[in-house]
């Protein structure tokens, strides 16, 4: 299977991992626990057993367990979604100077730690399901306690015009774990001053 396929296999699971979260009762902050730590054991469980991993045998063996920040309920966010004026296809480049084709969906605006951000939402040029978003971001732990090309999260629109932006689920991409994965950097627009204090941290080999 080609790189291009085990990324786009990997995105359906975790859109349709975040459909089943996002559908499940959140508001008791027992039930949001829960709900975040599973999506992380399928996350470990994936890295440590499936074959599409970007893990080698040895990574695998060594492979005891993610970093993550703390669940913080503060981080999940509700935002607007804010359609592109110049909706087009633009060009995001790669780790490995390659590029890549996305749509310049929408904008998603919120406040996060009273601060208010925009972020941009990407759409894969093969979507079929035109509420399906790809976000990629950085922040000012980027490099420190994690990945510096960024980290990702896979969106769905769940409402006429917002989102749900759930930076706990923040994970790191292919390259972070094996750089002979090509994957797509930041786009400006989403590179945040605050610092995002959840989702995953950057992956030591052991």
């Amino acid at each position: 299977m080609s790189t291009k396929n085990i990324l786009l296999t990997i995105v359906t699971v975790i859109v349709l991992a975040a459909v089943i979260y996002t559908l499940t009762n959140a508001d008791d902050p027992e039930v949001y626990v829960e709900n975040i730590e599973k999506e992380r054991e399928k996350q470990f469980k994936f890295l440590r057993f499936n074959p599409e991993s970007p893990l080698d045998t040895e990574q695998k063996n060594n492979l005891g367990a993610l970093s993550f920040y703390p669940i913080d309920p503060a981080f999940k966010v509700r935002a607007r979604l804010v359609p592109a004026e110049d909706r087009k296809v633009i060009t995001i480049p790669m780790t490995d100077g390659s590029e890549e084709k996305y749509i310049k969906h929408s904008y998603a605006e919120f406040d996060l730690k009273g601060v208010p951000q925009k972020l941009l939402l990407l759409q894969s040029i093969n979507e079929i399901d035109k509420r399906n978003f790809f976000l990629a971001f950085a922040d000012s732990t980027s490099g420190l306690d994690t990945y510096g090309g960024g980290r990702y999260l896979n969106l769905r629109q769940d409402g006429k015009n917002s989102v749900s932006i759930d930076f706990n689920l923040a994970y790191n991409p292919y390259c972070a774990y094996n750089p002979d994965f090509a994957c797509p950097l930041p786009p400006r627009e989403n590179l945040m001053e605050l610092g995002i204090l959840a989702g995953e941290k950057d992956y030591k080999k052991e």
